[in-house]
């Protein structure tokens, strides 16, 4: 049986590849280790329903502030990948089936928590033919059944083997906000995403535009991989071109020294700049700091993206 928690078991594709090391955090990235109740009782609901969570899985840095206060984003479909991305420290292989209860479970507990907007993610599934996009709209419409009153927002992998109609699929199942990250500046994708394309992650964010022009969408990149800041900017000119409504920008944090290194730690200073800057291409929304991540603060910003398309229709 195979243990994830045991590194080489967890990512067998990166076994062989040479240390990095992984420099000390500067004090801006510093969090506290989660102790309070709402996070206990966040873990215990998510624990008996046997979710899986991107939040554990990646080790997000954010776990114990989101927990405390009930936020959770749920990873369905799984808690192994088929793709090796260098940054990521979600277990690589073999998937198992899809557990056709999850759907349920998911909603049972986005209900018992009491969520106004609950993040939904998953592994990368090349094994299926639809890459899961039917599991996501299943577990779209289960949430809908069970929570009516909660947003929902969803960050998928970039069906990239998959035809047309998975996309299609999920967009029909009508989520409120439509996430895909780019994660990193085309240049670096060789190294950091091998399994993934540019191109085809951006125009997968314009094609939903396309069938739902009402729906948001939304992607994210880390910065500290090795880009530069005109690469960064190119990135932003390349959202805004597929009409993307909201910018995340946060910190690469190095899982293990198996990961890619961390390049550098980018400052609060330069996260304002890029902030100001998205600002001024045109986002509706943008979440730049250390900390952030994709779904981090993600029903609060709901709320501000949505406050901030209802201006701008104000101001036409």
């Amino acid at each position: 049986m195979r243990d994830l928690k045991l590194p080489d078991q967890r990512h067998p594709e990166k076994a062989h590849r040479p240390d990095n090391a992984q420099p000390k955090k500067p004090d801006w990235i510093r969090v506290k280790a989660p102790t309070s109740e709402g996070y206990k009782k966040t873990r215990d609901i998510l624990k008996e329903k046997k979710l899986v969570t991107v939040c554990e899985e990646a080790g997000c840095p954010n776990v114990g502030e989101c927990w405390s206060q009930g936020h959770a984003t749920m990873m369905i479909m799984g808690e192994i990948c088929t793709r090796g991305c260098t940054f990521c420290n979600v277990a690589t292989g073999k998937p198992q089936a899809l557990d056709a209860f999850e759907p349920g479970r998911v909603a049972h507990a986005v209900e018992q928590l009491g969520l106004k907007h609950v993040v939904i993610t998953s592994v990368d599934r090349d094994d299926l033919e639809d890459g899961g996009a039917e599991h996501f709209a299943q577990t779209i419409r289960a949430i809908r059944h069970r929570a009516p009153g909660t947003t929902i927002e969803i960050l998928t992998p970039d069906f990239l083997k998959c035809p047309p109609s998975a996309l299609e699929t999920v967009v029909e199942a009508r989520p409120d906000v439509f996430n895909h990250n780019l994660e990193t500046v085309p240049g670096l994708y060789p190294e950091v995403r091998p399994g993934a394309r540019y191109f085809h992650s951006l125009r997968l964010l314009q094609k939903v535009k396309e069938m739902d022009p009402g729906m948001f969408t939304k992607s994210g990149i880390m910065v500290g991989l090795g880009e530069d800041r005109q690469s960064v900017l190119q990135v932003m000119d390349d959202m805004r071109a597929a009409d993307v409504d909201f910018l995340t920008i946060g910190q690469y944090l190095q899982p293990t020294p198996k990961h890619h290194h961390v390049a550098r730690f980018v400052t609060p200073n330069e996260f304002k700049g890029y902030e100001t800057a998205a600002y001024g291409k045109g986002f509706l929304m943008v979440s730049a700091t250390p900390l952030t991540r994709s779904s981090y603060h993600a029903g609060d910003d709901f709320d501000r993206l949505r406050a901030a398309r209802f201006a701008k229709l104000g101001r036409g």
